[in-house]
C-alpha cells in the first residue's frame, strides 16, 4: 500500500496517536515505529521495514563499521506495536523525545510508511521541502 496524504492529529493524555482510518487495515497486523533520519517519527508494517533494512544493507559488508552502525541505529531505536480498538498506538517516550513532538502533531503518507511530525516542524520543513523540490529532482536526473 502506498501511504499519502497529511492528516492533523493531537496526541492524546496517554501519548497515544490515532492513526488515519484509511490507514488502518494495513497497519492492523502491527507496525514497527522507528526514528526517522529527519526529525520525525516513522510507522512502518513490519514487512516493509524489514525490506527497508535490506535494501539499505544490500551489498555492504554486514562486519563493516558503517553497516554496523546503520544496524544498529534502526534496530535500537525502533519498537513495534499494535493498533488498539480504536486505530491507536501508543509513542514512546524516546521516540516523541526525536521528533519533537508536543500535543499537534501531522501524519504525512511517505509512500512506504507514514511519518509523525511536529506540526509547526511538518509546516517549516515542508516549505523549505517545496522551494528545493526543483534541485532535489535535478540532481536525481532522470530515472528513464
Amino acid at each position: 500500500m502506498a501511504f499519502r496524504g497529511t492528516f492533523d492529529y493531537s496526541l492524546d493524555a496517554k501519548n497515544r496517536l490515532t492513526v488515519p482510518a484509511k490507514f488502518r487495515t494495513a497497519l492492523a497486523e502491527g507496525v514497527v515505529l522507528a526514528k526517522g533520519v529527519d526529525p520525525c517519527i516513522e510507522v512502518w508494517t513490519e514487512k516493509d521495514f524489514e525490506s527497508r533494512m535490506s535494501a539499505a544493507l544490500e551489498g555492504s559488508n554486514p562486519l563493516s563499521a558503517d553497516a554496523r552502525r546503520i544496524s544498529a541505529f534502526f534496530s535500537a531505536n525502533s519498537q513495534d506495536a499494535d493498533l488498539d480498538s480504536a486505530g491507536r498506538v501508543g509513542v514512546p517516550a524516546f521516540l516523541a523525545e526525536h521528533a519533537s513532538l508536543d500535543k499537534e502533531v501531522v501524519v504525512i503518507g511517505a509512500g512506504e510508511c507514514l511519518q509523525v511530525w511536529d506540526r509547526r516542524a511538518w509546516a517549516a520543513f515542508n516549505a523549505n521541502l517545496a522551494a528545493e523540490i526543483g534541485e532535489i529532482t535535478e540532481r536525481l536526473g532522470n530515472p528513464g
